[in-house]
């Protein structure tokens, strides 16, 4: 199958689907048809005649080596001696010479340079007194000391011109590779947060579920109580009056309280939103440990102890700072999402660097507090949190 989009060929249909994941392309068109026929009894019938052929070479080739004599190789002296005198071991350019047909020194020295990694590139050289190569004439020493020296040059700018472009083949291919992982990694996100807005939006609305069935049995239980009580079901105007002015009596006390926090310069703060947030962000850590109640107990235990340390001692610096690269918070909360956002939450702020975060003397609310440790002592105690 082929990529209608791109034309990149997909075998299996895992490749398909790796393709359609990383690039977004899901047509695909089919070219088995395109394939020709293969006459396979011909081609193997081809095959058996150049094995044959093949097989009675060989058998002619060894019956010619037995026995007979190994002489070390002839090189041009000349040749030889240009290559030494360029630098190069006796054995080496022996070798280099006969490797590449005894024909210029722009051979040798191309030759030495595609194997100067041979093991035996300094070993004598044998051969078969029957394959002596006779050299040939050579160009004058002064020509081919020249000559050698720009081959050298060419084979070795050669050589930096292919690893260049073979370093950009290997630079592009990391940098395709770079923006398929981040495309993907954009779409993991983004289906994140999906799953994350309709995991908070089930959680809003079974908890407005839960909220109207207790205050419709708390509703029931008024009326039972009124009827034994030999009352009407409905509030008498008598009733509804006593109710208003207590309520209106706690209203003013609630104000009263506030007033009170203003003058003590304590900043005002939503306790209610605020330990929404609170909620939320520990329903996070603990969804994101399913099934390891010990770990999600643990980073608990750990923000209740981080808390309650600051509400016993609030002028206390070394309680109000946090030290994020530490691997005991990172095992224990910072690792798990929702935990930096909570200690957030609570007041802490991080630092320039990421690497710590503290709370400020002026950001430490008792109230605040409170509510937080309500919230990590409901996480804790309540084997519902987080699932109703």
């Amino acid at each position: 199958m082929m990529c209608s989009a791109c034309g990149k060929p997909c075998r299996t249909l895992a490749e398909q689907e790796m393709h359609t994941r990383f690039t977004g392309h899901t047509e695909f068109v089919d070219k088995t048809a395109d394939q020709k026929d293969v006459d396979t009894e011909a081609e193997m019938k081809k095959l058996k005649e150049a094995m044959t052929d093949e097989g009675e070479e060989a058998s002619g080739a060894e019956g010619m080596d037995v026995d007979e004599e190994m002489v070390p190789v002839e090189v041009d002296q000349d040749l030889l001696k240009q290559l030494e005198d360029m630098g190069f071991p006796t054995n080496r350019a022996t070798r280099a010479i006969h490797m590449s047909g005894c024909t210029s020194v722009e051979g040798a020295v191309n030759w030495v340079v595609e194997h100067e990694s041979d093991a035996d590139l300094d070993d004598p050289v044998f051969v078969a007194k029957s394959k002596l190569i006779t050299p040939k004439t050579k160009l004058s020493a002064e020509e081919a000391k020249a000559q050698a020296a720009d081959l050298v040059r060419k084979a070795k700018l050669k050589k930096e011109k292919e690893e260049r472009e073979m370093e950009k083949l290997r630079e592009q291919e990391r940098i395709r590779s770079g923006k398929e992982l981040l495309v993907a990694k954009r779409k993991e996100e983004e289906c994140e947060r999906k799953r994350l807005l309709e995991f908070r939006k089930k959680e809003k609305e079974m908890d407005a579920k839960a909220k109207a069935r207790i205050k419709e049995k708390l509703e029931e239980d008024r009326i039972m109580r009124r009827k034994k009580m030999g009352l009407p079901e409905e509030y008498t105007e008598e009733e509804l009056a006593q109710i208003a002015e207590k309520q209106k009596k706690k209203d003013e006390a609630e104000e009263a309280k506030r007033r009170v926090r203003e003058n003590a310069g304590v900043p005002k703060v939503k306790p209610v939103t605020v330990v929404q947030q609170l909620r939320g962000e520990l329903v996070k850590l603990k969804t994101s440990l399913p099934g390891e109640d010990e770990k999600s107990k643990k980073a608990f235990n750990t923000l209740l102890t981080y808390l309650g340390n600051i509400a016993k001692n609030p002028s206390e610096e070394k309680f109000r700072k946090i030290n994020l690269t530490n691997a005991a918070f990172q095992g224990r909360v910072g690792s798990h999402p929702g935990g930096i956002e909570f200690l957030e939450l609570c007041g802490f702020e991080k630092d320039a660097t990421g690497e710590s975060m503290a709370m400020a003397p002026d950001k430490v609310n008792m109230e605040l507090l409170n509510g937080a440790g309500a919230e990590l002592n409901s996480a804790l105690t309540n084997p519902f949190f987080g699932v109703l």
